[in-house]
């Protein structure tokens, strides 16, 4: 590990086929946008260096297929995940009410019982908006995940949902110190949720 790097986390991208999850992954680890981008197969995974208070941190992004059929490849990729991102279309209501199961999933097979979550609507630059702001904070409220609005396409809100989620994860010592140094994966359960975040915060 490269001396000036705090740790390495690892980030899931999860949600719906569709709703966005590679293009955000793509507007944020290159800053580009494809709007012909393919649906994912399986797995795909990134890699970015971020700084946060002054803090330079390595992230695995995996983005994972949202199709039913290639769900049995994803539960592998759940183990000694630090942050999670959570994925639904501003202007698809169906791939919202999806996001419970999608809960349950990360709830299922997370290692760490403190993973944070953060709750991304995507595509706010439509115009047939489905899901309302408030609608979304009051669920990610409910479930006490963050939660941010974004566009791959314009920019908007993408590289603050990952500062914001890594910021929580490193104010959050007992997902990463066990292993920071020799970047060994071990899980930690049994810790409590952090106090505090930033102004995107919906914790209760």
């Amino acid at each position: 590990m490269d001396e000036d790097i705090l740790t390495t986390l690892k980030i899931l991208i999860i949600g719906e086929s569709g709703v966005g999850k590679s293009s955000l992954l793509l507007r944020f680890t290159e800053d580009n946008f494809d709007p012909e981008q393919t649906l994912t197969i399986g797995v795909d995974f990134k890699t970015k260096k971020l700084t946060i208070d002054g803090n330079t941190v390595k992230l695995a992004i995996w983005d994972t297929a949202g199709q039913e059929r290639f769900r049995t490849l994803t539960p592998s990729y759940y183990r000694d995940a630090q942050g999670a991102i959570l994925v639904f279309d501003v202007s698809n209501h169906a791939s919202f009410a999806k996001l419970e199961t999608w809960l349950n999933e990360l709830d299922t097979y997370s290692t760490k019982s403190n993973i944070v979550k953060m709750i991304v609507g995507n595509k706010i630059d439509v115009k047939n908006r489905e899901v309302s702001r408030e609608e979304a904070m009051k669920f990610a409220r409910k479930h006490q995940t963050l939660y941010i609005e974004a566009s791959a396409k314009t920019r908007d809100g993408v590289q603050t949902a990952f500062e914001e989620l890594v910021q929580k994860v490193i104010q959050t010592p007992a997902l990463w110190e066990s292993y920071a140094g020799d970047n060994i994966h071990i899980g930690e359960k049994g810790h409590p949720p952090q106090s505090g975040c930033g102004s995107y915060c919906s914790l209760v």
